[in-house]
């Protein structure tokens, strides 16, 4: 059985506003005359450690946590899984 550290990352869908990530581009990198930056968005990112016989099973039972416990609104939000590392024991 190996251990895998797997990243989740959670962010509003392209469609839903994004308070943070424009606070911090306009009051943040604009000031600081980084006016070449388009856009900013924010995430949620969860770090989970997993033990698993492969990396694929690791990302199946990520996967099926994030959906049956709801970490995360489906409705605004996305999910993403990875990226995937195996951990030395």
């Amino acid at each position: 059985m190996g251990r895998y550290l797997v990243v989740v990352t959670i962010e509003n869908k392209e469609q839903v506003g994004d308070p943070e990530g424009e606070t911090i581009k306009k009051d943040l990198i604009f000031r600081s005359g980084y006016s070449n930056v388009e856009s900013v968005r924010s995430a949620k990112c969860y770090n989970i450690i997993i033990n698993s016989e492969t990396e694929n099973e690791a990302e199946k039972e990520v996967t099926r946590l994030c959906d049956e416990l709801r970490i995360y609104n489906p409705i605004v939000s996305n999910c993403s899984i990875g990226p995937i590392t195996k951990l030395s024991k």
